[in-house]
C-alpha cells in the first residue's frame, strides 16, 4: 500500500529554485504540486482537485499576479492554510503585504529551514483545530 503524503503547492518561476525546493520538500515528507506563475497557482488552488496542506510561493512571480495576492487567494479557498513566502528581494514588504499566520525566508535560505516551516505551520494548524473541537 502506498502512504499518501501531504501536497504542497510551490509556485516558483525559477527552474532551478523549483527543483531545489521540490526536492527539499519531497525529503521532508511531502508531495509537491509546481506552479510557474501566480495565475496557474490560483487556477489549482481553486479547481480543488487537490487538498493542499500549504502553500510555498515567491513573491515576483511570471504574469500579473504576486505571491502575496496568491497567498491572499488561497486564504480565500481555505482560511487557515499555511502560507511560507520565498523571495530574494520583497521580505521587507512582509509585514504589511503577508497573510497573517505564515512564515518569509529570504533567499538564499537553508533547505531545513523550509521543511521545518512548513511542519511548524502545519503543527499549529493541527493545535488550532484540536482547539475547536
Amino acid at each position: 500500500m502506498t502512504e499518501v503524503l501531504p501536497t504542497v503547492l510551490l509556485v516558483e518561476d525559477d527552474d532551478s529554485i523549483q527543483g531545489i525546493v521540490d526536492n527539499a520538500l519531497r525529503e521532508g515528507g511531502f508531495e509537491a504540486t509546481s506552479a510557474k506563475s501566480g495565475e496557474e497557482a490560483v487556477t489549482l488552488l481553486k479547481s480543488r482537485l487537490v487538498a493542499y496542506c500549504a502553500l510555498v510561493t515567491d513573491i515576483n512571480l511570471l504574469g500579473s499576479l504576486t505571491g502575496w495576492e496568491v497567498a491572499r487567494a488561497a486564504r480565500e479557498t481555505d482560511p487557515n492554510l499555511p502560507v511560507v513566502y520565498i523571495s530574494g528581494a520583497a521580505a521587507h514588504d512582509w509585514p504589511a503585504q503577508g497573510v497573517p499566520n505564515s512564515i518569509i525566508l529570504q533567499k538564499p535560505f537553508a533547505l531545513a529551514q523550509l521543511t521545518t516551516a512548513v511542519s511548524q505551520l502545519l503543527n499549529e494548524r493541527s493545535a488550532a483545530d484540536l482547539g475547536k473541537a
